[in-house]
């Protein structure tokens, strides 16, 4: 371990200026619950401050403490030399404060102007001035990499899109301090790279900047210091230089996480359980075909847009498509629905998980048997013993960390919320598993756990699909990694072929790459 880890903390890097904004002993507590406690924190004017914790650490806390969201039951917040309080979110955008969301807070049934300017809409001659808005959101949306129209409804965007919409409305306001919580989690490789720009350009015109994130190899590109929460409390506050990606990840779990991802398991031999030939999805996929076989991880990779997501929903019947032939273990099947592909042995985790995967205003137990009731309903009854049974056994089996069984599934980490998905998919025992983005939002702890469960799964016999936008994930954890572009498969690569560079290069030219399989068969 880094000898950094027992450095004291920093004094910081930004010359003697005094800080923008100091939390002395700041915590939050929920009746008898402390979630955050005793924070002592500076942030400075032109400087990236990075926060990095596992789920449940208290990042998210922090910064809904500091945006107005929510008040502290503890200590003080001093902002320009003055204590502050923030009673909404309001007060505190007025005062230079802006969240950038980890959840998406659009309304989807309005336009992209729409949404940026919801609520402080520009108006001339007391009009609304569409043409003034539209004309600052198509040079704002350009600015951070959006592609999106001004006049596209937001429900008709993808995800990453509609982050994008997100960044570009906070950073409307005027902004003393801009607060980033997990803001590259739906972005794609060119996207990260656009908005990790924006972020450095903020700091460059003096901004401070709270970035909290999950993948450490952008709070290394980034950060000027860095302050690490473990269980509501902080751990240090280190200058970023001093650590390595490994001590950050051991900082925040407490432990050494020397070993992330499981070691590979050799090229399977083995007949394919799943074969698809000549997929079609209209806009999204071309005549795109590929086997995965027992025994292996076979990663989708490519920048968003390339219709890793849009193959599978059509497989899955979930969009519209066509398909040569699918066949599973050997026999054709026809499947226009999730149900049919969960009769044919498919199961499949969407990336949305809060949005498709889980019922967020139900309880654990629901949400876990609600695709498998068949295997728990008696007629004319649901035996709850049953159902009190599998949550018991997905709780002990996925490691779910909860400390009331009657929570609400949105009350869970993503960590946990991810693995309570992966639980409900389980238990239909399907043997191919589709998992798209499987550890978006995640922590590394947490990461390590779904990548265990995903070896076992592959050496109890079965194949695993994994979509993935996180480079490091397709690599460290795939036997194979079919990369596709502009809706077609780009290149192929398995083995010791699998290289960052490789798969980055067929992603953006679409050409293959001499680490490319040649000649590989794909159907």
């Amino acid at each position: 371990m880094n000898a950094a880890l027992q450095m004291p903390n920093a004094i910081g890097l930004v010359g003697e200026q005094p800080p923008l904004m100091q939390l002395q002993g700041l915590g939050k507590a929920y009746g008898p619950i402390t979630v955050l406690s005793g924070v002592d924190l500076d942030i400075r004017a032109g400087e990236i401050h990075a926060i990095i914790g596992e789920n449940g650490a208290g990042k998210s806390t922090l910064m809904r403490l500091l945006s107005g969201h929510v008040e502290p039951t503890a200590g003080t917040i001093f902002y320009q030399g003055m204590p502050a309080t923030f009673a909404k979110p309001a007060a505190a955008e007025r005062a230079g404060i802006v969240l950038v969301h980890q959840e998406i807070l659009l309304a989807d049934g309005l336009s992209v102007v729409e949404n940026l300017f919801l609520g402080r809409e520009l108006t001339r001659n007391g009009v609304v001035d569409d043409r003034a808005m539209e004309a600052i959101a198509a040079d704002r949306l350009a600015a951070i990499g959006c592609t999106a129209a001004p006049r596209t409804l937001v429900r008709k965007l993808p995800i990453a899109q509609r982050q994008l919409v997100q960044i570009a409305r906070a950073l409307l306001e005027d902004h003393s301090l801009v607060i980033f919580d997990e803001p590259t989690a739906v972005l794609a490789a060119t996207e990260v790279d656009t908005l990790l720009a924006i972020v450095r350009g903020l700091r460059d015109q003096g901004a401070a900047v709270l970035y909290i994130s999950h993948r450490l190899d952008e709070v290394e590109a980034l950060a000027d210091r860095i302050t690490v929460l473990r269980d509501g409390k902080k751990i240090g506050t280190y200058p970023a230089a001093d650590l390595t990606q490994q001590d950050m990840a051991n900082l925040m779990v407490g432990r050494d996480l020397a070993m992330l991802y499981p070691t590979k398991r050799g090229l399977s031999q083995r007949a394919p359980l799943l074969e698809v030939e000549h997929a079609q999805v209209p806009g999204y996929v071309h005549d795109i075909s590929f086997v995965a076989r027992p025994g292996e991880v076979l990663g989708f990779g490519g920048m968003i847009g390339a219709g890793r997501t849009e193959l599978f929903e059509g497989l899955l019947g979930l969009r519209p498509a066509k398909f040569g032939a699918v066949q599973v273990a050997g026999k054709p099947v026809r499947i226009r629905s999730v149900a049919d592909g969960i009769d044919a042995g498919i199961g499949y985790l969407t990336e949305d998980r809060k949005g498709k995967g889980l019922l967020l205003r139900e309880k654990l137990a629901p949400n876990l048997v609600l695709t498998g009731l068949s295997r728990l309903y008696r007629k004319p009854y649901l035996e709850q013993r049953l159902e009190t049974e599998a949550l018991d056994g997905a709780i002990a089996e996925y490691d779910i960390r909860v400390r009331d069984r009657h929570l609400q599934a949105g009350q869970l980490s993503g960590g946990n919320q991810q693995k309570l998905l992966l639980a409900k998919i389980m238990m239909l025992n399907p043997s191919v598993v589709i998992i798209d983005e499987p550890t978006r939002g995640i922590d590394i702890g947490n990461k390590s756990q779904i990548y265990s469960f995903i070896d076992q799964l592959v050496r109890a016999g079965k194949a695993c699909i994994v979509i993935s936008s996180e480079l490091q994930e397709l690599v460290g954890l795939c036997d194979r990694i079919i990369v596709m572009r502009a809706g077609r498969l780009a290149a192929e690569f398995e083995g010791d072929a699998i290289t960052e560079h490789g798969v980055v290069l067929a992603a953006t030219s679409g050409g293959t790459t001499a680490s490319a399989i040649e000649g590989t068969s794909h159907g």
